[in-house]
C-alpha cells in the first residue's frame, strides 16, 4: 500500500468492506466501531450485551452496526454469524480484560480468552476465502523480568496471574493455528496486536484506574492509590486502534506467510507512574484529592511495564499521536464535556477522533 494520508490510506482499504468486531460493546470496541463507521465500513459486532453505563449504549443509535449479542464461547452461534456475514476483516477484541477479575474468576477468564480465541480461529479456518484477522492481546503477555527494559516482540511470553497467562496462552493458540492452517497461498492472514494500558473517554469498567479516578472526581471522593510508583504504558485508545487498522490493511505484505505479532505502545521517554497520573488528572479536572493506601491483600502486579514499538513504526509507519500527558488531557476532557457540559458522547467521541487524527478520517 502506498504511503498516503491517514484518511486516504484507511478509507481505501476499509470503505465498503465487511468488518466483524468481537467485543464491539466494550470500550475499545465502541471506539473502533465509530472509526470504521466513519470510514464507510459495513460492520457487524458479536459480543455480550453491555452492562450498566456503557459507551456503546451512547453510540449505538449513531453508529451503523449490525449488533449480535452472543457469547464467543458458543461455537455454533459464532460460526453461523461469521459465515453468514462473510467478513473481509475480523478484529478479535472480545475478552475478559480485567486483571483483578482474573484472580477472582480464573476459570471463566481462561475459558473466554483462550477458548473464545480458539473458536474465532476455528471458524476462520473453515472459511472458503481469504480473511484478514487481528487478534488483540495485551502488553501483559510477556514474562515479567523485573527489569526497566521495554519488551519487544521477540521476548518470552509468560503470565504471573490468570489474566496475563490467559492472554499469553491465547497467543500460543494463535501461533499454532497460523503454523498449522494459515501458512499457504490463499489462506486467511492472521496477526497479533499487543497494546499497553489504553485510556480514553467512555471507559466505565470496574477496577481500572481512569474510571476509578473519574468516579472519585465526579463525586468529590478521594482517589485511592494502591501502587503509586508503578509505571504503565498509558496510551489514548485511538493510537492502538489506528495501529490495528494499519496492521489489518498491510497484513498480507507484513506477514508474508509467517506469524507476526506487533507492539503498539506509547513513547517510552514520556511515561508516568500511577501517582503522577492521578495528580495530572486532578490538575486537568480542576479539583480533587488522593490518598495512598497500603493494601497488603491486593494481588501483585508488575512495577514497570513498557513496550518497544519500533517494529510497528518501521513496518507500518505507525506512531502514537499523543504522549501520556496529552492522552490524559484528552481523556479527562471527554469526561468533562459529557458529564459536566452534558454533551453527546457520540459527538465528543467523533470530534476527538477527527481532532486527534492528523488527517481527519471522517468521510
Amino acid at each position: 500500500m502506498e504511503d498516503m494520508g491517514l484518511k486516504e490510506s484507511l478509507a481505501e482499504v476499509y470503505s465498503g468492506k465487511r468488518v466483524l468486531i468481537t467485543g464491539h460493546t466494550g470500550f475499545k470496541g465502541s471506539w473502533l466501531s465509530t472509526i470504521l463507521h466513519n470510514l464507510g465500513s459495513k460492520i457487524k459486532g458479536i459480543a455480550l450485551p453491555p452492562e450498566g453505563n456503557s459507551l456503546y449504549n451512547s453510540l449505538s443509535n449513531q453508529v451503523n452496526i449490525h449488533s449480535v449479542y452472543s457469547d464467543i464461547r458458543s461455537f455454533e452461534n459464532l460460526k453461523n454469524e461469521i459465515i453468514r456475514f462473510k467478513p473481509d476483516f475480523i478484529f478479535h477484541l472480545a475478552a475478559q480484560p480485567i486483571v483483578l477479575k482474573g484472580y477472582q474468576e480464573p476459570r471463566y477468564t481462561m475459558d473466554v480468552n483462550i477458548m473464545g480465541t480458539c473458536n474465532v480461529l476455528e471458524v476462520v479456518r473453515q472459511l472458503d476465502y481469504q480473511c484478514r484477522v487481528i487478534v488483540v492481546t495485551t502488553d501483559k503477555v510477556y514474562e515479567d523480568t523485573q527489569s526497566n527494559m521495554a519488551y519487544n516482540e521477540s521476548d518470552r511470553l509468560g503470565g504471573s496471574d490468570p489474566y496475563s497467562g490467559s492472554k499469553a496462552a491465547c497467543e500460543l493458540v494463535t501461533i499454532s493455528y497460523v503454523k498449522s492452517y494459515f501458512n499457504s497461498p490463499g489462506t486467511s492472514l492472521v496477526g497479533v496486536a499487543r497494546a499497553g494500558n489504553v485510556i480514553g473517554g467512555g471507559d466505565y469498567s470496574e477496577d481500572r484506574i481512569i474510571p476509578d479516578i473519574i468516579r472519585a472526581l465526579s463525586s468529590n471522593q478521594k482517589i485511592l492509590i494502591r501502587n503509586p510508583h508503578s509505571v504503565r504504558p498509558w496510551q489514548h485508545v485511538i493510537d492502538p486502534l489506528l495501529g490495528y487498522l494499519k496492521f489489518g490493511a498491510q497484513l498480507e505484505q507484513t506477514v508474508n506467510k509467517n506469524f507476526m505479532a506487533l507492539n503498539f505502545g506509547p513513547d517510552k521517554a514520556k511515561t508516568i507512574n500511577v501517582l503522577e497520573l492521578a495528580k495530572t488528572c486532578i490538575d486537568i479536572w480542576g479539583s480533587g484529592k488522593y490518598e495512598i493506601i497500603n493494601d497488603t491483600q491486593a494481588p501483585k502486579e508488575s512495577d514497570y511495564l513498557q513496550l518497544d514499538s519500533s517494529h510497528a513504526r518501521r513496518l507500518l509507519k505507525w506512531q502514537p499521536l499523543l504522549n501520556s500527558n496529552d492522552a490524559l488531557s484528552c481523556t479527562i476532557d471527554w469526561y468533562k464535556r459529557t458529564i459536566i457540559n452534558n454533551q453527546s458522547p457520540y459527538q465528543v467521541t467523533l470530534s476527538q477522533i477527527e481532532e486527534l487524527s492528523k488527517d481527519p478520517i471522517s468521510i
